[in-house]
């Protein structure tokens, strides 16, 4: 669904780049608008997340938390034994 907004520039400057921008990029100031707002309502969820995440780290950091490495390297592990297992029923 396509919605309809007026933007009013205060900033004769700001508009002017604006169009510049758009003939550059060969594309509308409404699709550089549109993807400025939705970088920026991403930017705005992220930083709603920076908390959790640092919650989430500080508990497995107390909970003595493995390194992604340790894991990663155990994961492989289990995969290869698992791939071998295969081949060797396959026999």
């Amino acid at each position: 669904m396509t919605r309809k907004m007026t933007l009013v520039f205060h900033d004769e400057d700001l508009y002017t780049q604006l169009k510049i921008e758009a003939v550059k990029r060969r594309s509308t100031a409404s699709d550089i608008v549109s993807e400025a707002v939705r970088e920026w309502m991403e930017s705005r969820e992220d930083a709603r997340l920076v908390p959790l995440i640092k919650e989430a780290r500080t508990e497995w950091e107390k909970k003595g938390g493995r390194p992604w490495a340790e894991v990663e390297k155990e994961i492989e592990e289990s995969i290869g034994h698992r791939k071998k297992a295969a081949k060797s029923n396959r026999v």
